[in-house]
């Protein structure tokens, strides 16, 4: 079973890629009535479930820490439980993060990986999206990197094979939590004037959290898991955050 959240495709593409490699048609996003629900069953009682999801600012993205702390998943009870994060540079110390989530709920934990995908966070000054040629780079390289993580899967590996970067401590113990208090409003989200009212970010949202006004304008609710795929998706770039997003490029893995 493959269980995954993506807001720009980066951990959807990973989540499909793994699914041929090991054979596992059993692929479940984090989204929607899934999230809504908190509960799961597998299709036949299964030996691995693969935890796929993007690195938010160094730790495990709340959407997906809340769900597995309460979620009900049926099918899984002699299944050992892998890490697969997508990041655009490091992980820190996510891989920590995510075994104390199994060890919580008694889930047998077993082997974490990162994956090394084009970056797309844009909400604070100095980030943007990867130049065109890096951001193809980065995919190529993750062909065969996928492919390990594959073998390491299916050998029952149980160690961890992650890209933790320099300053991993200071930056899942400092700068996560602060980044999870302060830096996830979703109140900055707004519509320019070029926005064209077509709906589709309030429809592609994973947790409906947009809704459209009388005007055919996109409100953002309280909801929000900071995916930033609304903005990614906007296809006249209207979806901007604040004042940070402006000028910055846009990025959907569209695999």
């Amino acid at each position: 079973m493959i269980i995954y959240f993506s807001g720009t495709g980066n951990s959807r593409d990973m989540a499909h890629r793994l699914s041929a490699l090991l054979g596992d048609s059993d692929v479940v996003e984090l989204a929607g009535d899934t999230l809504r629900n908190g509960e799961l069953k597998a299709k036949q009682p299964c030996k691995a479930v693969v935890w796929v999801f993007p690195v938010y600012s160094w730790g495990v993205p709340p959407v997906v820490v809340k769900f597995i702390k309460s979620a009900k998943i049926s099918g899984i009870t002699a299944a050992r439980h892998h890490m697969v994060a997508t990041c655009g540079d490091d992980a820190g110390l996510t891989a920590k993060q995510w075994r104390r989530l199994m060890h919580r709920r008694d889930w047998s934990d077993a082997s974490a990986s990162t994956v090394i995908m084009p970056n797309t966070y844009t909400l604070m000054k100095g980030f943007d999206v990867d130049p065109e040629q890096l951001a193809a780079s980065k995919l190529e390289a993750s062909v065969p990197r996928v492919e390990e993580i594959a073998r390491r899967i299916k050998s029952e590996a149980t160690d961890d094979d992650v890209v933790k970067g320099r300053f991993a401590w200071f930056k899942s113990k400092v700068i996560y939590p602060w980044f999870i208090r302060f830096a996830m409003s979703p109140k900055p989200f707004h519509a320019a004037d070029n926005c064209t009212g077509c709906g589709l970010c309030a429809r592609r949202c994973p947790l409906a959290n947009i809704t459209m006004d009388s005007d055919h304008r996109p409100q953002w609710g309280s909801n929000c898991a900071l995916c930033l795929r609304c903005y990614h998706v906007c296809p006249v770039g209207a979806v901007q955050y604040g004042k940070a997003t402006r000028g910055k490029g846009r990025y959907l893995n569209k695999a």
